[in-house]
Parts: structure tokens; C-alpha cells; sequence
């Protein structure tokens, strides 16, 4: 009887259990649909922006480009690290930690030995990681998923761009999972500053489009370009928020048809269980009464 009390103890906590994923199923969905308005609405804006962006950047010369663009010998690195401030999201926040320290042996490895690598974490999980492991970080930011909007955002950019402009950072890469749907992300690892440039689509681009500039180019892109850089960081954290939710939302659903798999186990060993002990009581009271009737 002792086998069936710890099974029966077993399927209420497996149904506790299933009950709170549901809910935490239910509770993903509904921040997911937000989120995913949100990326949703800012990918054109962003677009159509980087696109302007590109195509004024084709007029400018080596000596008149933006201080943005302008390429150093990566000498410190800055990574801007996105995940998320909690877990129970499958392996959202591993594959981008995976990500990061795969570009730190392929790419900075020189920079992280000589103390020249510093991280940026946006997200707890990233922070508790690299400060464990006693990598040089940037902790001002990291609660930012706490009440994400683009000031939050505006904030950790300029904080970025500064230390770009005032060569403290000869580059900066922002690591993330891009939102596809609510089943797959995508991860990314982008560079940041200076802006790239992508040479064959600066001539196709110059080609296609012929500006009237007023009052000038350099006025208009001493506005733009950072606004530019303060949207695509922006949009960056949208779209890690959305994946979140989203690989949240999948593994609660996973979880929860997990633990349905289990209870069904778990009640076809009790009612096995409570068979045999049916069976043997009914043994031991029919030998109890041949016992008698031969007595």
C-alpha cells in the first residue's frame, strides 16, 4: 500500500505541475501577442530608415564620413549580449551564450587575453553568466527588459555611441535571437559600430537614387545616423523580446504535453499497482476460508 500513497503523492504534484505550465503557457501567449505587434509595427519604420541611411552614406568620401563608420583596428570590443531576465524558455538563453563565446574564440580571442573585451549584458541570464566567470562587465543595462521602451533603449545606445565616439570601443557586435515565428528563432550576431558597409549595394544605391540635399548632407546625417543606430538597437531588443515569449510559450507547451505523458504512465502503474493489491487480498481472504473450512 506504501507504493500506491507515493504514486498517488506523484500524480498530484505532476498535475500541480502541468497546471502551473498552463498557465504559464497562457501567460506567454498573451505577452507574446504584444510583443510581436510591437516588432511587427517597427520593422517597416526600421527598414525604410536603414535604406535612407545607406543611400546618403554613398555620398560621402573617406575624409567627410560619419565618425560612426569610420573603421579602427579592433582593439577593445564591446559585446552587447541580449537574453532574458528569466528562464523556463527552452534554450533561448544557452544559443545565445553559445553564440558569444563562439565569437570570443573565433573572433576576439587576443582582445579577451590582453583585458580588452568587455560585455553588455541586456537580460539577468547574460549578466549572472559573464560575471561568474569573471568576464569584464558592463552592469548598468542589464535590467532592461524590466520595463522595455525605447528610452530604455535610447539610454544603452548612447551609452554605446559615446564610448565609440570617444575611442574608449573600436567595435561593437550585438548578439540576439531575431523573432521568425513563435516555434524559431534565429540567431544573430551583428556589428553594430562602426556601421558596416556594404560596398556593391553603396554603388547600387547611388545609382538608382539621386538626392537634393538641404540644407546638406553632413547636417542631415548628423540627426540620422544616430537615430538610426538608437532604432536598430531598439528593434534588436524588440525582437529578442518576442523570441522569448515565444520559446517560452513552446516550452511550457512541451512541459505541459510532457507531463500529460507522465500521468498517463504514472496512472497505469497505480491502477497495476492497485490490481495486484486487490488481487492478493482477495487471495489471502479465499485461502483464509479454505483454511477454515478444512479446519
Amino acid at each position: 500500500m506504501a507504493n500506491l500513497k507515493e504514486i498517488r503523492t506523484r500524480i498530484k504534484s505532476v498535475i500541480s505541475t502541468q497546471q502551473i505550465t498552463k498557465a504559464m503557457k497562457m501567460v506567454a501567449a498573451a505577452k507574446l501577442r504584444r510583443a510581436q505587434d510591437s516588432i511587427l509595427q517597427m520593422r517597416p519604420y526600421a527598414q525604410k530608415l536603414f535604406y535612407i541611411q545607406e543611400n546618403l552614406t554613398t555620398w560621402l568620401d573617406a575624409e567627410t564620413q560619419s565618425v560612426y563608420a569610420r573603421e579602427r583596428d579592433p582593439d577593445n570590443v564591446l559585446l552587447v549580449v541580449v537574453t532574458s531576465d528569466r528562464g523556463l524558455c527552452g534554450a533561448f538563453n544557452s544559443n545565445v551564450i553559445k553564440l558569444t563565446l563562439r565569437r570570443i574564440e573565433e573572433q576576439y580571442k587576443e582582445q579577451k587575453n590582453a583585458g580588452k573585451l568587455w560585455i553588455l549584458p541586456v537580460g539577468r541570464k547574460a549578466q549572472d553568466y559573464f560575471v561568474k566567470r569573471k568576464y569584464q562587465v558592463i552592469e548598468d543595462f542589464a535590467g532592461t527588459f524590466q520595463n522595455l521602451n525605447f528610452d530604455q533603449a535610447k539610454k544603452a545606445a548612447l551609452h554605446i555611441m559615446q564610448a565609440f565616439t570617444g575611442k574608449k570601443i573600436d567595435r561593437v557586435e550585438i548578439l540576439y535571437n531575431e523573432f521568425k515565428n513563435v516555434a524559431t528563432q534565429i540567431l544573430r550576431a551583428e556589428q553594430f559600430l562602426p556601421i558596416p558597409r556594404d560596398e556593391k549595394r553603396e554603388e547600387e544605391s547611388k545609382v538608382k537614387v539621386n538626392y537634393i540635399f538641404e540644407p546638406s548632407l553632413e547636417y542631415l546625417l548628423e540627426d540620422l545616423i544616430p537615430q538610426t543606430l538608437e532604432i536598430k538597437f531598439y528593434k534588436a531588443l524588440l525582437e529578442s523580446n518576442a523570441s522569448e515569449h515565444g520559446a517560452r510559450m513552446t516550452a511550457m507547451e512541451q512541459a505541459t504535453e510532457n507531463a500529460s505523458e507522465l500521468l498517463h504512465d504514472l496512472r497505469l502503474k497505480y491502477n497495476q499497482s492497485r490490481q495486484a493489491a486487490i488481487t492478493g487480498e482477495i487471495l489471502e481472504i479465499v485461502s483464509g476460508a479454505e483454511a477454515l473450512k478444512n479446519g
